[in-house]
C-alpha cells in the first residue's frame, strides 16, 4: 500500500560523521541530544508538518525514535545535505519539502512557516529560501555569513560570501541593504528529485555553496525575509552559546 501523501513534510539531514564535530546530532543541549530541539521546534510550526530526520547513522534513528520522533536510514555517500532530502522525497510522498539544518537547534517554526506559505500562495515557486537584513556591520565582511542579492521580484541574483552588494562610492549617500542568507529550503518534490543529476559549476566549487547549482543551472530561488537570525552549532564551542540564549530566553 502506498504511503500517504502529506502536504508539507520537514526533512532534517543529520550526518554522524561530522569532520569538525563528530556525532553532533547527538551533542547534549540542555539536557536533550541536539537533534531533538530542532525536531521539537520544527512540529511546532503551524503550517503542521511532518517531521522526518534523514541519517546515514544508526545511533542517531535511534534517539531521535527514543524521544518520539521519527527518523530514516539514508545513504552514507550523499554529498550534501539536499542530496539527503531528495533521497527522501524519492520514497516519502509530500506536496512541500522542507529542509531544515539539524544543527540549527534554536530554528524558529515562524521561518519555516514563511517559506510553505510562499509555496502555497504561489504555485509556480520552486524553490523558496529566507533571508535576514544584516543589522552588524561586521557581519558584512565575514565570509562565513553568506548574503544574498535579489532581484525586482525577490528571486535571488546571487548568494556569496563576499560582501555583495559593494558599496562603490563610500563618499556618496547610499544605504545598500544587505540579507543574510538562512539555511532553510522550500522544494517542489520535481526540482527536488533533478537535484542529484545536475552537474555542479564553477561558482559552487569557489564560493563552496550548493544552493549556487541551482542559479548556474537555470533555476529561480524565491527569497522570503525573516527575522530569524539563524544560530547554528559548527563545532563543540558553539554548544555552550547555545545553551546560554536558551537560558536567556527562559529568563525573559
Amino acid at each position: 500500500m502506498p504511503e500517504p501523501t502529506h502536504e508539507v513534510l520537514v526533512v532534517i539531514p543529520a550526518r554522524y560523521a561530522s569532520a569538525r564535530f563528530p556525532g553532533k546530532p547527538l551533542a547534549s543541549i540542555a539536557g536533550k541530544p541536539m537533534i531533538e530541539h530542532v525536531v521539537t521546534r520544527s512540529r511546532s510550526a503551524q503550517s503542521e508538518p511532518r517531521v522526518l530526520v534523514a541519517t546515514e547513522d544508526v545511533r542517531i534513528v535511534q534517539a531521535v525514535q527514543k524521544f518520539g520522533g521519527e527518523a530514516i536510514l539514508t545513504r552514507a555517500d550523499n554529498k550534501t545535505g539536499t542530496d539527503r532530502v531528495a533521497e527522501v522525497a524519492a520514497h516519502v510522498p509530500a506536496e512541500i519539502y522542507v529542509n531544515v539544518q539539524g544543527d540549527e537547534p534554536l530554528i524558529d517554526p515562524a521561518t519555516i512557516d514563511a517559506v510553505v506559505s510562499a509555496m502555497t500562495e504561489d504555485r509556480e515557486i520552486q524553490i523558496v529560501t529566507p533571508g535576514a537584513v544584516i543589522t552588524r556591520q561586521n557581519d558584512i565582511m565575514d565570509p562565513n555569513i553568506v548574503k544574498v542579492v535579489l532581484d525586482f521580484d525577490a528571486n535571488a541574483l546571487y548568494f556569496s560570501r563576499a560582501p555583495v552588494p559593494w558599496v562603490r562610492d563610500t563618499g556618496a549617500a547610499v544605504a545598500a541593504r544587505h540579507l543574510k542568507h538562512i539555511g532553510v529550503y522550500a522544494f517542489r518534490r520535481d526540482v527536488l528529485l533533478e537535484f542529484p543529476t545536475l552537474p555542479p559549476g564553477e561558482l559552487e566549487r569557489v564560493e563552496q555553496l550548493e544552493q549556487l547549482r541551482w542559479l548556474e543551472n537555470g533555476f529561480h530561488i524565491r527569497v522570503v525575509e525573516s527575522d530569524y537570525d539563524a544560530v547554528s552549532v559548527d563545532v563543540p564551542a558553539d554548544v555552550d552559546r547555545v545553551e546560554k540564549l536558551l537560558q536567556d530566553r527562559a529568563a525573559s
